[in-house]
């Protein structure tokens, strides 16, 4: 099968490439494939070419526009703390003060230290995605990315992407779609 996006040399169906999804992503794609067989796609890559922007020139004009980044987010409040993930075009920067401090309702909100977030999430870092992560996190989906009709994330390891749509992000558990999340 084609990518709808980038020039990956193949797609499929992530479902029925489960042997190379790290376990938590695997497991949703298996619990949450009602969208279709095709609503979450599996491009491989190269893991030196994880990082965002030398992903772009590898994989295809364009894809820094149509790539998301999900970033782990510490928001405390009166000695607690809560992991949240937070879904934003490549493009833009998280508003991890404002509207992120704001939506949870934390006093203070700061990027998850990276031990952290891969410990806490079951994936590698460079490679996490919202798909597959603890679903008592609050996942925030920044407005920018729903209407995207394909969107490259994180796959749960620094190989390989998912394809999705931003409906699909949209639709995921304790998913909250938040205007002006990014920047």
């Amino acid at each position: 099968m084609r990518a709808p996006i980038g020039t990956f040399d193949e797609a499929w169906p992530a479902a029925e490439r489960l042997d190379v999804l790290c376990p938590p992503v695997a497991e949703a794609v298996t619990a949450r494939h009602t969208a279709g067989p095709e609503s979450v796609l599996y491009v491989d890559t190269d893991p030196e070419k994880a990082d965002t922007a030398v992903f772009a020139e590898a994989y295809g004009p364009g894809l820094l526009d149509a790539s998301a980044n999900c970033v782990i987010v510490a928001a405390r409040r009166a000695g607690e703390t809560t992991l949240a993930a937070c879904v934003v075009l490549s493009s833009t920067r998280l508003d991890v003060n404002g509207a992120v401090r704001r939506h949870l309702g934390a006093r203070k909100a700061s990027f998850a230290p990276m031990d952290t977030a891969v410990g806490e999430s079951g994936m590698e870092y460079g490679g996490i995605t919202p798909i597959g992560l603890p679903e008592h996190w609050p996942l925030l989906v920044d407005a920018a990315v729903v209407d995207r009709p394909h969107l490259v994330v994180g796959s749960g390891r620094r190989r390989g992407k998912l394809i999705v749509t931003g409906k699909v992000l949209a639709g995921l558990p304790g998913a909250a779609v938040v205007e002006g999340l990014a920047r």
